[in-house]
């Protein structure tokens, strides 16, 4: 039996985009690979990242907030950096392992004015279904 791929999602906090990365990659890639999460710092798993990822059948609620540091010991194959601080401040990662840079919004600053807890939650959805995208896309992405 052949090795899983072992996928890294990196943050700055590992609250939010981490966290769905995630948990989507294991929900429809988990034959192909074994993913992770983890931040620049911690900042606690998002609450509405939760319920986003509940309204399509994937439970995060289990997940935690980590750091590298966290994780030492596991060999990633690859590291995929899902925002732009995570990817300017990216630890050092053997030469063997990729590094992969696709940034998407951050949910919580653009639910920061919203008026409601429905209009927060349309920015979680939005970067959840970007995010379930790049998932999709993500083998092909590995080979090229």
């Amino acid at each position: 039996m052949k090795d899983k791929t072992k996928v890294l999602f990196l943050c700055t906090g590992n609250s939010c985009r981490s966290q769905m990365a995630e948990g989507l990659c294991t929900s429809l890639m988990g034959e192909n690979f074994e993913s992770y999460s983890a931040g620049v710092v911690k900042h606690g798993l998002n609450p509405f990242a939760v319920k986003v990822m509940l309204e399509i059948g994937i439970d995060i609620s289990g997940h935690f907030s980590k750091t590298v540091d966290d994780l030492d010991g596991i060999g990633f194959d690859y590291v995929v950096t899902v925002c732009d601080n995570a990817h300017e401040t990216c630890p050092y990662f053997p030469a063997r392992t990729g590094i992969i840079h696709r940034g998407f919004d951050d949910p919580p600053r653009l639910a920061r004015d919203a008026e409601t807890e429905e209009e927060a939650l349309e920015h979680y959805r939005r970067v959840r279904d970007e995010i379930r995208e790049f998932i999709r896309e993500l083998p092909a992405a590995l080979i090229n």
